[in-house]
C-alpha cells in the first residue's frame, strides 16, 4: 500500500459509513422478541372431546387477534338475554369511557404520524414602532419618526429522522392505540359476560322464590289440616304450633330472598345504562333441564390470541420497546430544516410586490453535550418499563390459564353435583310421599313428616342453586376463553359511538 492509500482522508472516508452504522445501531429501538412461555399441550381440566355435543352454535375460536368477537350469547338460545346484551352494548357508561379512550389513542397516533411530513404554515402580522436614534447611527436626540411594518410569510419546518426518533415514536403510539383497542374489547367482553351472569343469577333467584312459594303453599295446607285435626281433638296443640312456625319461616325466607332479587335487578339496570328506578326485570325462573352450550376449550396456545387482555399486554410491550429507541435517539444529533418566504413592507398594498420579497433557508443541528446523565437515566427508565411490561404480560398469561382451568373444573364438579342432587330430589320426594301416608294413617308423628318436608325443600333449593351456578360458570368459561369468534361488530364500531 502507498502513502496515499493510508492517508487520513482515505481512512476517514472508509470509517464514516461504519461510524454512521454504529450510531444508528446504538440509538435504534432493540428488536422486539415475544417472551417465551411454557405452554401446556392441553388444558388439564378439558374434556377429551372438543366439539359441542348438543348441537349449539358455539364455534371454536381461530387464532386471530384482530378478528371481531362473535355473538357467543346466542349459544344460550335466549331472546331475553340477547336483548339485554344489545341494550348494554348501546348504553353502558363504562363501555362509552373505553370507546372514548380508543378515540384518544388513535388521535395521539395521528399526532405522532404528523411528524413524518413537513409542517407548513402561514404567518401574517403588522407592527408599529419607533427605533432610537443611536440604534440607527444618528446623533443623540435626532428626530426619528415611527414606522409601520406589514408582513406575510409562508413557513415550512421538517425534522430529519436521522436516528429513528420519529419512527420509534410512531411505532410506540400505534402500539398504544392497539393496546387501548384491545382493552376496549376486554371491557366489551366483560360487560357482555356481566350482563349474562347477572341475568342468570336473577333467573336463579326467581326459581328459588318459586321453590319457596311452593314450600309456603304446602306449609299453609299443613296448617289448615292440622287446624282441623286440632279442632276435632285428633292432635295436640304442639303439632299445630310447629306447622305455623314452619309456615312463618318459609314466608320469611321468601321475603329475605326478595332483597337478593332486587339487588340483582338494580345491578342489571346499571349494566344496561339505566336508572335503577326505571328498570324492572320480569319474573323468569331458571327451569330444570335448561340446555346450556358445551364450550370447547381449544388449545392453550390459541388463548394468547383470543384473550383481549393478553393482546393489550402484548401491545404494551411493543410500545415500551419502541420508546427505548426514542430515549436512545435523544443522545444523538437532531437535524431540523426550515424555510420561509413572503413579503414585508410599510403598507399592506406593497406586501406582495416583488421588491418587498424576502426568504430564508436554514438548517439547525443540535446535540446534547452535558445533561447531567438525564438521557442515560431516561434510557434506563425506558428499559425498566419494558421489563415491567414483560412481567405484566407473563402474569396476564398465567392468570388467563388459571381462569380457564378454574372454570373447566367448576363445570366438571358442578355436573357431578347436579347428577347427585337430581337423584337426591327423587329420593326426597319418595320419602315425603311415604311420610305423608304414614302420618295420615297415624303410624308416625308429625315431626317425621316435617323432617321429610324440610329435607325436600332444602334439596330442591340446592338443585336450583346448582342450576344457576352452572349457567354462571358457563359464561365465566366463555369470558376466560376470550369470547366467541363469529361475525360481529368489533372495534371498528368505536368511531361511531
Amino acid at each position: 500500500m502507498n502513502a496515499h492509500t493510508l492517508g487520513p482522508r482515505h481512512l476517514a472516508k472508509r470509517a464514516a459509513p461504519l461510524l454512521a452504522a454504529l450510531l444508528l445501531a446504538a440509538c435504534a429501538a432493540p428488536r422486539f422478541t415475544q417472551p417465551q412461555m411454557d405452554l401446556p399441550a392441553a388444558f388439564k381440566e378439558a374434556a377429551p372431546v372438543q366439539t359441542a355435543a348438543d348441537g349449539s352454535r358455539w364455534q371454536q375460536g381461530r387464532a386471530a387477534e384482530g378478528q371481531p368477537r362473535g355473538q357467543w350469547w346466542l349459544a344460550f338460545d335466549d331472546p331475553a338475554l340477547t336483548q339485554l346484551i344489545d341494550q348494554a352494548t348501546a348504553a353502558n357508561a363504562n363501555l362509552a369511557v373505553a370507546a372514548a379512550r380508543v378515540k384518544q389513542a388513535r388521535a395521539i397516533a395521528g399526532i405522532a404520524e404528523a411528524d413524518r411530513i413537513p409542517q407548513i404554515g402561514v404567518n401574517a402580522g403588522a407592527q408599529r414602532g419607533r427605533a432610537s436614534a443611536t440604534s440607527l447611527g444618528l446623533p443623540q436626540g435626532a428626530s426619528v419618526a415611527p414606522a409601520n411594518v406589514y408582513q406575510a410569510k409562508l413557513t415550512a419546518t421538517y425534522e430529519v429522522d436521522l436516528f429513528g426518533k420519529v419512527a420509534a415514536n410512531v411505532d410506540a403510539a400505534r402500539a398504544d392505540a392497539f393496546a387501548v383497542e384491545a382493552t376496549y374489547r376486554s371491557v366489551l367482553l366483560s360487560l357482555q359476560a356481566d350482563v349474562a351472569q347477572t341475568y342468570f343469577r336473577l333467573r336463579e333467584t326467581d326459581a328459588e322464590l318459586a321453590t319457596l312459594e311452593q314450600t309456603a303453599h304446602l306449609r299453609e295446607e299443613s296448617v289448615h289440616v292440622n287446624q282441623r285435626r286440632y279442632d276435632l281433638g285428633d292432635i295436640g296443640e304442639f303439632d299445630l304450633a310447629r306447622a305455623k312456625t314452619e309456615l312463618s319461616t318459609a314466608r320469611a325466607e321468601a321475603i329475605g330472598l326478595q332483597r337478593q332479587r332486587v339487588n340483582a335487578e338494580h345491578a342489571l339496570a346499571v349494566l344496561l345504562g339505566k336508572p335503577a328506578a326505571a328498570f324492572t326485570a320480569g319474573v323468569n325462573p331458571l327451569q330444570a333441564g335448561v340446555a346450556l352450550p358445551s364450550i370447547p376449550a381449544g388449545m392453550p396456545s390459541s388463548l394468547l390470541e383470543r384473550r383481549p387482555d393478553i393482546a393489550a399486554a402484548q401491545r404494551a410491550m411493543v410500545a415500551s420497546n419502541a420508546r427505548i429507541g426514542v430515549a436512545r435517539s435523544a443522545m444523538f444529533p437532531s437535524l431540523s430544516l426550515n424555510a420561509s418566504g413572503g413579503g414585508a413592507a410599510d403598507t399592506v398594498a406593497d406586501i406582495f410586490k416583488w421588491s418587498s420579497r424576502s426568504w430564508l433557508l436554514g438548517a439547525l443541528m443540535s446535540m446534547p453535550i452535558i445533561d447531567g446523565g438525564r438521557n442515560k437515566a431516561n434510557v434506563r427508565r425506558s428499559e425498566a418499563v419494558l421489563e415491567e411490561s414483560v412481567a405484566s404480560y407473563r402474569q396476564s398469561v398465567l392468570v388467563a390459564f388459571a381462569e380457564v382451568e378454574d372454570n373447566l373444573a367448576g363445570l366438571r364438579i358442578l355436573a357431578g353435583q347436579t347428577e347427585q342432587i337430581d337423584a337426591a330430589v327423587v329420593s326426597a320426594r319418595r320419602s315425603l310421599d311415604l311420610a305423608q301416608k304414614l302420618y295420615a294413617a297415624g303410624r308416625s308423628g308429625y315431626l317425621d313428616l316435617l323432617d321429610a318436608q324440610r329435607n325436600l325443600a332444602a334439596i330442591e333449593r340446592s338443585a336450583v342453586q346448582l342450576r344457576g351456578n352452572r349457567a354462571v360458570t358457563t359464561v365465566a368459561l366463555i369470558r376466560s376463553l376470550g369470547g366467541g369468534w363469529d361475525s360481529a361488530a368489533g372495534v371498528a364500531g368505536v368511531a361511531n359511538r
